[in-house]
């Protein structure tokens, strides 16, 4: 009889989980390619960590735990839901609960990138058909009889020929002591009974009957409040403070000033502690903080524009991608255009301006919040305050939105240094002026578009793209290209145009700038698409049958033909303005056209928008409608409605009165078709928003004849 040494720990852990419950998740080996699965029993005997996504107890309940950020991009509902199909359940009988953030169980755990779904749903559907096969195992291995007799349904198992069954809780003690086996047969997309349907979503009654918790929401014992007065050119120094008359007002407790590290730079401020959010307030206001801004260049928007548009005229940039020779083409070519597009400075101003609560203690640190990045929180926090991981606690709420914001570490990071400083938690909250003038906003980009037609086709494209390089804040060397300056730009073009080329011009400004929602897709895609119906317009061509000569794929191609279908392309009538545009986002695809007319008053109106999006393999048509309506929303924003701009220094937009959102007035027909077909997943919550703008502009074209290549515009001015 062989004897295996375990230790006590183990001992407690599988003792405790035998015949209790199915539990299912991965492991992460060192070094290997990809994780493995394990059950809790396996885990605990290999003396391994696991994440648990799935676990069934003794009563039947399925608890999922959602390895993501929900900010309204639908995880909550996706993920359930492929689960329950493979896992053959009713989503109604699962229970979601939020990861901690641990990067060593789930490895990535950052809500970005729109990459969700397309990171891990083949693991999911594997992981779910494993627990319906080992739930399918012990039900035959308890009734004798061939497990080709029995099938799941709706958390049971059943017996075909006697109709016997038994309740998924009345397994997992046989099931959660066999092995998992290593190949499960996964189903077609034809057999889907839940994935690719327009299910409602699992959060929705939690967020209309106030059962979400958000951030803001949460509460501890003995907690305090605090709020942060930031030098509001975000680099000065805090030359000195006089706390007298914020101690004065009632509830407040501490004042003292607080660093924090945003990128490679320190921003500096003063922290007003208090009984009450409302209390820190006040206090805040009668502060008097004296600042020092010197030492760095304090930014004009005009200037700022105008800088990057000489160094796109003098500058040749680095390059980010060449083939061809395009100057020479360019020089030969009888027909050329040689065009600037520019694209401003953008907050994020998600519907929950930015919170923390933070705990920290002799021998642990907690955190709970909007977070879009738990793992990237606790590596940071592990790193500014040299406290081991396994020390620090990040709990995920719900989100009301982040756009890219909620994935930064100030904040966290800002909480847990007020809480170091006071000895107790501590809630941060930022208004909505802090919000917006604080950034990191997203960069304002100038570029220059060079082409050539010859012969009635392309001969020639170059572009150069001059603004705030995310990347360079973390390593300022300038010695390599922007690496998202092609973001956006399909990549079939390379195949059919001879002469490219991409090229990044190095420009700095002291403002923080970081990702926002489709990150650089979201201005490159309105220059290059822009330039492209330029181009189409230059050869004497329709702008998607220019397209289509140079999209040549098989995607592509139907994406296409798509979109001529359901916006009447081919029939439009004359006197209504019709644009298009063509992007590529998160390996998905989404094609718009925009139709404008004018209202009686003489003034352009947008009339419908038409999105076609081919994702690949998808969860729920009606979350990705959502998305991508949602995606609309923010691009018409971005192209009509608000910028942040800068005047010696300081924002100048401090809230929604002069940062103006689109209303439901302003918001045309929205029609959104999805893609059928088989391929990888592709991302959703980004995608739909780079076409927008340069579909927009190119309707407007069409109808007014006027060209617009600075955005954002005025719709009454056109």
């Amino acid at each position: 009889m062989e004897t295996k040494e375990v230790s006590r720990r183990n001992f407690l852990r599988v003792t405790g989980i035998a015949g209790t419950a199915l539990c299912l998740g991965f492991y992460f080996p060192a070094n290997a390619k990809q994780e493995e699965l394990v059950t809790a029993s396996g885990a605990a005997d290999s003396e391994i960590e696991m994440n648990a996504w799935i676990r069934i107890d003794a009563n039947g309940k399925v608890t999922l735990t959602d390895h993501r950020a929900e900010m309204g991009q639908g995880s909550y509902q996706s993920v359930p839901q492929i689960i329950a199909e493979e896992l053959e359940v009713d989503l109604k009988d699962i229970n979601v609960v939020f990861a901690q953030g641990d990067q060593a169980k789930y490895g990535s755990q950052i809500t970005g990138g729109s990459s969700t779904i397309r990171g891990i749903y083949k693991k999911l559907l594997k992981l779910s058909a494993t627990a319906r096969e080992m739930l399918i195992t012990a039900a035959a291995t308890k009734w004798n009889v061939p497990g080709g007799e029995c099938y799941a349904e709706s958390g049971h198992v059943i017996h075909k020929p006697s109709g016997k069954k038994f309740n998924y809780g009345e397994l997992v003690a046989v099931a959660s002591k066999l092995p998992a086996p290593k190949e499960v047969k996964l189903k077609k997309i034809s057999e889907y009974k839940l994935i690719r349907k327009p299910l409602q979503k699992l959060d929705t009654p939690l967020k209309t009957n106030g059962g979400a918790i958000f951030g803001l929401d949460k509460k501890l014992p003995g907690m305090l409040y605090a709020v942060v007065e930031r030098n509001p050119r975000q680099r000065g120094k805090v030359k000195s403070f006089s706390d007298a008359a914020a101690l004065k007002v009632p509830g407040v407790k501490h004042v003292f000033k607080v660093q924090m590290k945003v990128f490679n730079t320190i921003r500096e401020g003063v922290a007003v502690v208090a009984d009450s959010t409302w209390a820190a307030m006040q206090g805040r206001k009668v502060l008097h903080v004296e600042w020092d801004d010197s030492g760095f260049e304090h930014v004009n928007s005009a200037d700022l524009f105008k800088r990057q548009e000489e160094l796109l005229r003098k500058e040749e940039g680095l390059f980010a991608k060449k083939q061809g020779d395009p100057d020479k083409a360019i020089e030969q070519a009888a027909k050329k255009i040689d065009v600037i597009y520019q694209t401003p400075y953008q907050a994020h101003s998600a519907m929950e301006p930015l919170n923390c609560v933070a705990y920290y203690q002799s021998d642990k640190v907690e955190v709970w919040g909007p977070i879009q990045a738990p793992d990237w929180v606790q590596g940071g926090i592990s790193t500014e305050f040299k406290i081991p991981k396994e020390k620090i606690i990040v709990n995920m709420t719900f989100l009301g939105g982040g756009f890219g914001r909620k994935a930064f570490l100030d904040y966290p990071l800002e909480a847990v240094t007020i809480s170091k400083e006071i000895g107790k938690p501590v809630q941060v909250v930022w208004t909505r002026e802090d919000d917006m003038t604080q950034g990191p906003f997203r960069a304002g980009i100038s570029y220059r578009g060079q082409g050539a037609i010859e012969n009635g086709e392309i001969s020639a494209l170059k572009f150069k793209m001059a603004g705030q390089n995310i990347d360079h804040w973390n390593s300022p060397k300038r010695d390599h290209a922007n690496g998202s300056t092609t973001e956006g730009f399909l990549n079939p073009y390379f195949e059919s145009i001879k002469n490219i080329s991409f090229a990044d011009v190095p420009f700095e400004m002291p403002l923080p700038n970081m990702w926002w929602r489709s990150v650089y897709a979201s201005t490159n895609g309105f220059a290059y698409e822009s330039f492209m119906n330029e181009m189409a317009v230059l050869a004497g061509q329709d702008q998607l049958d220019f397209r289509r000569r140079y999209l040549k794929d098989e995607r592509c191609q139907r994406l296409i033909d798509k979109m001529e279908e359901v916006s009447g392309w081919k029939s439009r009538k004359k006197g209504d303005g019709f644009g298009v545009a063509i992007t590529e986002c998160f390996t998905s695809t989404v094609g718009q056209v925009v139709k404008v007319s004018r209202r009686a008053d003489g003034k352009v109106k947008i009339d419908h928008v038409w999105a076609v999006m081919d994702c690949g393999w998808y969860v729920n048509p009606d979350i990705i409608s959502a998305q991508v309506e949602g995606s609309i929303v923010m691009a018409l924003g971005a192209a009509t409605t608000h910028e942040i701009t800068f005047k010696d220094g300081l924002t100048e937009q401090q809230n929604f009165y002069n940062y103006q959102m689109p209303r439901m007035s302003d918001m045309p027909l929205v029609e959104v078709h999805v893609m059928d077909n088989d391929a990888d997943a592709g991302g959703v919550g980004e995608p739909g928003l780079p076409p927008f703008s340069p579909a927009l502009t190119d309707a407007i074209f069409d109808l007014t004849g006027k060209r617009i290549r600075k955005l954002p515009f005025d719709m009454n001015a056109v």
